[in-house]
Order: structure tokens, then sequence, then C-alpha cells
């Protein structure tokens, strides 16, 4: 499979050429501050290259205290990219970069036990197609 992907502001785009292993959704207090929501969307994958297509140099990688939480983003806008772990063996994938439909579905919620408290019954909020009006 063949995927593309950018950042918010366009200036960073890249191209995923194979297989994700997994779809993850974890609730960890580091993914939560990185997304800055209820959890980080990532695909995972050992054996798919990641090409730069342009703006590679506006890609930047921040290693919580070299703990290897790893968070791939681009320098102008801030929005999430793919980045490299594990010695090179680990592609680390946001789903929501991704400009191409993907052909997975997550597989699970991971570190479930740290979710935010506000994250409970979110299937029975209201649904609205724009933003609502008052």
């Amino acid at each position: 499979m063949k995927y593309l992907g950018s950042c918010l502001c366009g200036e960073v785009t890249f191209e995923i050429e194979g297989d994700f292993d997994n779809f993850y959704l974890c609730h960890c207090g580091r993914c939560r501050k990185d997304t800055g929501s209820a959890h980080a969307a990532n695909l995972f994958s050992s054996t798919a290259k990641l090409r730069w297509l342009s703006g590679q140099e506006k890609a930047k990688n921040f290693n919580f205290h070299g703990e290897g939480h790893i968070k791939g983003f681009c320098t102008i806008c801030g929005s999430a990219l793919p980045n490299i772990q594990m010695d090179g063996n680990l592609l680390v994938v946001p789903a929501g970069s991704i400009d191409s439909n993907i052909n997975v579905k997550p597989q699970g919620h991971i570190y479930y036990a740290n979710k935010a408290n506000w994250d409970t019954e979110l299937e029975n909020v209201p649904k609205f197609e724009l933003l609502p009006n008052g």
C-alpha cells in the first residue's frame, strides 16, 4: 500500500509505502499532551518505508527526556508527523497526518487506565456536521 500525508500548513509532505502492523489509540498522559485530545491515534510498522516528498528540513523530533516517547512535528504549524524509532526498526505514523484512506481500523485502546476523566460515553455526545450556532 501507498499512503500520502502532510502537515496542516502543507510545508511537509511524505509518502509511506508498505503495510501497518498495528493501529492503537493511546491514552497515556504523554500522548494526551502531544495531541491535546483524549488519545493519540498511531499506526506502527516494522517494514513500511517513509519518504519525505517536501519540507523534510521542517520536520523535527522531540524525545521526552530521552526516554523514547518521541513526537515528530512540523516546525511551522506544529502538526504531528511520522518518526522512526527503536534504532530505525519502527515507523510511527500519526493517523491524522495521513491524507489517503487508511485500510485498517484501530486494534484497541492502550494505556486505557490513564484515560482522561471526561473520556466516557462520548458516543452519547451530540454530533454536528459543522460548528453549532450559539
